[in-house]
């Protein structure tokens, strides 16, 4: 029987009757995005700062200080990898410091402004509303909003347009026709930090009036807000809107907004298509007590992955709610956010940032040549134009170079088409060119290795010795060989070395039958045994092809006993549980991805929030990748014979429909 999606959809509209700045509501069309308090706009801006900023963020919308630097001036650390001098930007070094400094913080997105109701041409307090009563329809994608004050109703009625960065807003009720009750629009200069705004440096930037439109000048950054209604100014960066039912277009240029009245249907429309095609899952049928919040959470899960983490380049960890890291994105949690898609038939919405990796290819090749390395090697943590920016960590991680390569197998084998193998075959094949000349060949062993200096996936380790550590070692061999896939389907001609290191990736380091963080590290579950356990990943989100399953096995049950649980982040949960589907162990999988733990916690909104970091108020890697996993657990793997392998029979009846298995 098909599923009802409509009822699977609307069963989960999230509801809030009191403020709640941990949950506020996001409407959003991938690549733009507004977050609002319970009054449907910003209103409650002070009341939110602490917990989740009230943000207007977009994809284009950066700010850079003034007194640029060069990625050439900053100091490197020297490395001895395989006998030959590497340098990588890790250090804050002495007389350095303003030029590291300004690389990490430069360029930072920007919130583009606040939208906000005034009672009496003041600030409203929340302790001003009351009778709160909030839905977010996620069938229509639009915020309804009713509350009380001064005794007095008022409804608000929040969307974003699908497929333009525009914003409408319908304001009714006995304040609105009170006259007491007015919009107002304001602008900060920018900031690196969570809020992404400096409200105090009103001479540093610019607010011009023009007819309708504001025009902002921040530095080198321009931008334009068109309304529908006529504005005033009222401030240097204070603007009062003429009607309390509008339009805000926000872009780089000078485009006229659409009408209200246009946004709400277009909003519609899009919301109904989106949620009427690709997957569904609905766990209705189960007696398990814990079904229902698990499918609330897959719901929930894919709206906000698509207001904030489709866009024409890759997310940021908290997507266009706030700032994480400055508002750069870091490019090994891309899969984290974007792989669901063309496992759930929503690959077009990975597809918008693909064009990304080909405009910074140049920029890749120049960070592969600068320690003379072949291919493009792809920045960890990046802003637009894919500068790799100084870190401890960042330039010596490698675990994100062969996820361009994997996502794009997921998207060919969603829509298998020729043309797709063309258009991307440049960035598989200088990918692949990259991940050959940087493993090692130890001719006594007759293996290909990865040496240090590297950073693994678990971040705590010495890059001078860590050395092939499991998941990358998988990972490594694993892109190579669909690498060598894309070129057999394309009748090109691949290097041969290709083919070699992937036939010689040395084994998985392993020992007294457990896997080890990587070779060099037999203190793995005492000293080491905290952050991401990510051996445990290279069987789960990866086949695992090579790998032991008893001592896969062991490894699971090991972390599970000795692992400091409130040290894993959101999307280690579902790579766990992604575990054991492959090892057939469904109950597991199931408890380990509903762990009641501080970083697996999912608030009203559907965020997945880390309660030990106040600097991430929600952590879009967890929802990603939740969504990744529940697809696994329902239409398995390559090879799996079971149907829904990753739910126990017991408790649990699951029904989907469009949903492709993993690899």
């Amino acid at each position: 029987m098909a599923i009802n999606r409509k009822k699977l959809v609307t069963r989960h509209n999230p509801v809030l009757t009191g403020t709640d700045p941990s949950s506020p509501f996001t409407v959003g069309n991938g690549g733009f995005a507004f977050t609002a308090d319970v009054t449907g706009m910003q209103t409650l801006y002070g009341a939110y700062a602490g917990v989740t900023p009230l943000c207007t963020m977009s994809h284009w919308g950066w700010h850079s200080f003034p007194g640029r630097h060069d990625y050439d001036e900053v100091a490197l650390t020297e490395y001895d990898w395989n006998g030959r001098r590497v340098r990588y930007a890790v250090e804050k070094k002495p007389g350095n410091e303003e030029v590291y400094d300004w690389l990490r913080q430069n360029p930072h997105r920007l919130n583009l402004g606040r939208v906000a109701l005034f009672l009496d041409g003041k600030e409203i307090a929340p302790q001003e509303i009351s009778n709160i009563h909030q839905v977010l329809n996620l069938w229509e994608g639009i915020i309804y909003s009713t509350f009380t004050m001064a005794g007095m109703t008022c409804q608000v009625i929040t969307a974003c347009a699908p497929h333009e960065d525009t914003l409408a807003f319908v304001v009714t009720g006995e304040a609105a026709e009170s006259g007491r009750l007015s919009v107002i629009l304001t602008f900060p200069y920018g900031s690196p930090d969570i809020t992404a705004s400096d409200w105090e440096a009103e001479d540093r930037h610019t607010s011009e009036l023009a007819g309708r439109r504001v025009l902002r000048q921040l530095d080198d950054t321009a931008y334009t807000i068109s309304a529908t209604c006529g504005l005033a100014q009222i401030g240097a960066h204070r603007f009062r809107a003429a009607d309390l039912t509008f339009s805000l277009g926000f872009s780089s240029n000078r485009g006229e907004p659409l009408p209200p009245e246009r946004v709400f249907t277009e909003s519609r429309a899009y919301w109904e298509d989106f949620w009427l095609t690709g997957g569904a899952i609905d766990l209705s049928g189960s007696t398990d007590p814990r079904a229902m919040e698990l499918e609330r959470r897959i719901v929930l899960s894919q709206y906000l992955t698509t207001v904030q983490c489709a866009g024409p380049m890759p997310p940021q960890e908290t997507g266009l709610t706030c700032n994480s890291w400055y508002g750069k994105f870091h490019l090994e949690m891309l899969p984290s956010h974007c792989a669901w898609m063309p496992l759930w038939n929503r690959g077009d919405l990975l597809r918008r940032c693909l064009h990304w990796y080909h405009e910074i290819l140049p920029r890749a090749r120049e960070n592969a040549s600068k320690n003379c390395y072949k291919g493009a090697r792809w920045p960890k943590m990046a802003g637009p134009e894919g500068i790799d920016a100084p870190s401890p960590i960042a330039t010596l991680l490698i675990w994100q170079q062969p996820h361009i390569i994997w996502l794009l197998e997921l998207l060919y084998r969603e829509k298998p088409e020729k043309a797709f193998l063309r258009k991307h075959w440049k960035i598989v094949r200088e990918t692949a060119e990259f991940m050959a000349d940087y493993a090692v060949y130890d001719k006594k062993r007759g293996f290909c290795e990865l040496l240090p200096p590297l950073i693994p996936v678990q971040e705590n380790h010495d890059p001078r010795s860590s050395k092939n550590p499991v998941f990358e070692v998988e990972y490594w061999r694993e892109a190579l060989g669909i690498a060598l896939a894309w070129a057999g389907r394309l009748d090109e001609t691949p290097p041969t070395e290709w083919r070699e290191i992937a036939e010689h990736m040395v084994p998985p380091p392993r020992k007294d039958g457990l896997y080890l963080a990587h070779a060099d590290c037999p203190d793995t579950f005492t000293r080491f045994n905290y952050d991401h356990p990510s051996m445990l990943f290279a069987c789960g989100m990866l086949t695992g092809e090579r790998m032991d399953r008893e001592a896969v096995r062991s490894t699971l049950k090991k972390v599970l006993e000795c692992w400091d649980m409130p040290s894993l982040w959101g999307w280690d949960f579902g790579q766990m549980a992604m575990t054991a589907t492959r090892l057939g162990l469904s109950a597991l999988a199931v408890d380990i991805l509903l762990m009641d733990t501080e970083k697996n916690s999912y608030v009203v909104n559907g965020n997945n929030i880390q309660r030990s970091r106040p600097d991430l108020p929600l952590y879009l890697p967890g929802n990603g990748t939740l969504l990744l996993t529940v697809a696994m657990m329902c239409a398995g793997y390559a090879g799996c014979k079971e149907n829904t392998p990753g739910f126990p029979r017991e408790g649990w009846n699951v029904q989907y429909e469009d949903i492709n298995l993993l690899p």
